[in-house]
């Protein structure tokens, strides 16, 4: 697994060994920037269930000003640690070390404001309702932030709409899909 563009391109990354995580493949994350890309520079970028911390990397090198990694493995958070030095992008970097529900309520009140949320959550965890739930009320999020779910194909996203959330965009890969969602807007049925 490699940084695919930007300022760290072709830089090597370490995954976690086991079977923890699922990185998200080159193909797909070159394919999910590539959807991503005016949105990016200068943007703010949050990675939940980060891993490896591919895809915040991958946001850095491509000049997202910031990124916060939420991971709760400790031997995946030494990975992103070890990730973000090899690319030189630590300075620009938090990592959080923690619960992801747990990160979203503690993130409330920081004077911060997400442009694009990416979480690639274990499929059979189904906790998507509780992180859009916590997602809903933050104070940073707003109707232009991009919430990008990575998702089996069989998932369904009818539930999004009682969290104040919609469906913006769906990509279907082989073997799973991303699924981009915005927060409803004031009157917005």
């Amino acid at each position: 697994m490699r940084v695919i563009a930007g300022s760290a391109r072709r830089i090597q990354l370490k995954t976690v060994d086991g079977m923890e995580t699922r990185p998200t493949t080159d193909r797909i994350k070159e394919t999910l920037f590539n959807i991503l890309q005016m949105d990016i520079q200068g943007s703010v970028f949050l990675d939940l269930f980060a891993g490896s911390g591919a895809i915040g990397i991958e946001a850095l090198s491509r000049g997202a000003k910031e990124a916060v990694f939420v991971e709760n493995s400790k031997k995946a958070c030494e990975c992103i640690r070890i990730n973000l030095e090899k690319t030189r992008l630590k300075d620009e970097a938090l990592v959080m070390e923690t619960d992801v529900i747990a990160a979203l309520h503690r993130l409330n009140g920081k004077d911060r404001l997400f442009d694009i949320i990416f979480m690639d959550p274990p499929y059979e965890l189904g906790i998507e309702p509780q992180v859009l739930s916590a997602l809903a009320d933050a104070d940073y999020v707003d109707d232009y932030t991009i919430i990008v779910i990575e998702a089996k194909l069989d998932k369904d996203f009818d539930f999004v709409g009682n969290y104040g959330f919609y469906v913006t965009r769906e990509k279907t890969y082989k073997t799973n899909k991303h699924v981009f969602l915005k927060k409803k807007k004031e009157g917005m049925m």
